[in-house]
């Protein structure tokens, strides 16, 4: 399938604006029309509370300097471990930056082509990419790279191309963070290079069942692969996250992180045994460990009953 600005238009602006909360606080109602011609109708957006239960057994050990599993229906604490703690988010950050961009409704067909300044980076750190100075793409193709593929780059045009421009975006960020009541959040920049972007596993928690409330954050963030037709050049890409090219576990939103002061992150939602969990991950040693611990927690849940 290949991202049209009609398709992206018609993805984006199919809601019913009557219906429409710009602050995506309490009814969001969405349609999303996907490329098959199907609608697929997304619940509307409800605040997510946590309650810290924990009260299931053999509980396993991972890696990660912190982890997460939550319902994500009840907001019940499956497994925690160091989960009020903040720390750097690096990519996982990119969540954030798809739901500021889909809550301002912008218009997906937008072509925005990258400048220099996206390739700046932030916290001193380069912004390696396989993009270049030039390439041009509509916003939703945009959002696909940032999100399936990482590409920091796409991550800080969306910020500069937002109204207001960057700063108005980061400070979006950071609103959005304190309405859903992500209190351990701050974010200083769109892309995650900054160490400064700080979040506690409990509040991605929070983030991830947001998320997951987009339809479009659902399909872009659990696309495989993609082929960027960039008019001079097609960028073949993959999604970072292993879990989701191999296609072993029924994953319906995900984002990969790292830069070193991070380690190896992931957040997921995913539904295993009839239950919609919300995964995290942070500070893993390496992405093997990562992958590891991700899928020790997919089985342990597996065997969970499905509720107290």
């Amino acid at each position: 399938m290949n991202w049209s600005a009609a398709d992206a238009s018609q993805f984006m602006n199919s809601e019913d604006d009557e219906d429409y909360s710009p602050q995506g606080s309490a009814t969001v109602t969405t349609t999303i029309r996907q490329s098959n011609g199907v609608s697929v109708n997304s619940s509307p957006q409800k605040s997510v509370q946590i309650v810290d239960t924990r009260n299931y057994s053999n509980q396993p050990s991972v890696n990660a300097r912190a982890a997460l599993v939550m319902d994500a229906q009840t907001g019940e604490v499956l497994y925690s471990k160091n989960s009020n703690t903040a720390l750097p988010i690096a990519s996982i950050t990119k969540l954030m930056t798809a739901v500021v961009t889909a809550d301002a409704r912008l218009n997906m067909s937008e072509e925005i082509t990258l400048q220099q300044i996206d390739f700046a980076g932030a916290g001193g750190k380069n912004s390696s990419s396989t993009l270049k100075v030039g390439d041009t793409m509509n916003r939703a193709e945009m959002l696909l790279v940032a999100l399936m593929k990482s590409e920091n780059p796409a991550a800080a045009a969306l910020a500069r191309t937002y109204p207001g421009g960057r700063p108005a975006f980061v400070a979006a960020m950071n609103a959005k963070a304190r309405q859903l009541g992500m209190t351990s959040t701050h974010y200083y920049e769109s892309t995650g290079l900054d160490p400064r972007n700080v979040a506690s596993a409990r509040d991605l928690g929070i983030l991830v069942s947001t998320a997951y409330q987009y339809g479009l954050i659902r399909q872009f963030s659990t696309t495989p692969h993609y082929d960027f037709n960039l008019g001079y050049r097609v960028l073949k890409s993959n999604n970072t996250n292993a879990l989701v090219r191999n296609g072993g576990w029924n994953i319906n939103i995900s984002k990969t992180g790292y830069i070193n002061e991070a380690g190896r992150c992931v957040v997921m939602h995913a539904v295993v045994n009839n239950r919609p969990a919300a995964v995290v991950l942070l500070g893993a040693s390496s992405t093997q460990a990562r992958n590891n611990d991700a899928t020790e927690l997919f089985s342990w849940l597996s065997h969970q009953p499905k509720r107290i």
